[in-house]
């Protein structure tokens, strides 16, 4: 019998292409947890019999019919979550019910499966706050959460500990930076800064208070983040780990590349967002080097699936 992994989330950006990964690099079955908001979409899913796709909203507990429905699981990836800063800010109580909340009901839920082999919780960078030049936190770097979003994560992460101490559930926690690829909603910064550009519009960047310096990220390409989280499906410890893009890049530099693979000019104005929106960081770094030691570095250049994406 192949095995079955349950993966929340998996109609979202980032969960779609980790669907896709195990469809084409496994002989598993996958089985899809969806509510199907905004951002969610049953599309980017492969049509295959080896997909099933449940709609349930894990802000409620999974009954014993959604249960039934899902059946025996050897592994669960919880990519489900409401990951707008700016939505946080505006509402931070939806922000608990989808990150905590709806973390603790799966967490529980996996505690079902006494031979569970594993279960990821996926979380962000952003727990950590901003990082200050030269700096990239490691795995174990205290929180400093500082927007009701990274907030929420970082309270689903401590759950995914407390478990693991309380009722030894297999838990693996990954921290990922901004995410970007096909299929990715047009609010994230990359389709937006395309979609601008191409139709003339003056693009905001986030910058220092001075209008001087713009912010900066290590995107990732979606497929390097399914390949990371497999690698450590099948090498990594139940512990926590970076899954870091290969080089870091300011905004500025980002919406020039796009314009430039675009063959349109860059029309674009510094913002200090951060002064007048409290809650977005100018920078944010984790270092990549404890799964570089074990073997897996992300393969994707930017310019390359930049232009896969236009």
């Amino acid at each position: 019998m192949p095995l079955r992994v349950l993966i929340t989330g998996a109609a979202g950006f980032v969960g779609s292409f980790m669907v896709k990964n195990v469809i084409e690099n496994t002989d598993w079955d996958v089985i899809g947890l969806e509510r199907l908001s905004y951002s969610g979409s049953l599309d980017r899913l492969p049509k295959t019999n080896r997909y099933k796709s449940i709609l349930h909203n894990l802000q409620s507990e999974i009954n014993d019919h959604v249960a039934a429905e899902i059946g025996h699981v050897d592994y669960i990836i919880h990519i489900a979550a409401n990951s707008h800063v700016d939505r946080s800010i505006e509402n931070p109580l939806q922000f608990v019910m989808d990150n905590v909340v709806g973390t603790c009901n799966i967490l529980n839920f996996a505690r079902k499966f006494p031979n569970l082999i594993k279960f990821v919780y996926f979380s962000t960078d952003e727990v950590f706050g901003p990082a200050p030049p030269g700096v990239s936190y490691d795995e174990d770097a205290r929180y400093n959460s500082t927007n009701p979003y990274s907030a929420s994560k970082a309270g689903g992460e401590e759950l995914a500990v407390a478990f693991r101490n309380t009722y030894k559930t297999p838990v693996v926690i990954t921290h990922t930076m901004n995410i970007y690829g096909e299929t990715q909603h047009p609010e994230k910064y990359i389709p937006k800064c395309i979609n601008m550009i191409k139709n003339g519009e003056t693009v905001q960047i986030h910058s220092n208070s001075d209008r001087t310096k713009a912010g900066s990220r290590f995107y990732i390409y979606a497929g390097d983040v399914a390949e990371g989280i497999m690698f450590l499906l099948k090498h990594g410890e139940l512990e926590k780990y970076n899954i870091v893009g290969k080089s870091e890049i300011d905004n500025y530099e980002l919406a020039q590349t796009i314009a430039t693979a675009l063959g349109k000019e860059l029309k674009y104005e510094f913002v200090d967002f951060h002064s007048s929106r409290p809650g977005h960081d100018l920078r944010y770094a984790l270092s990549g080097e404890k799964m570089e030691k074990m073997g897996w570095v992300p393969k994707s250049e930017l310019v390359d699936k930049l232009k896969v994406m236009i």
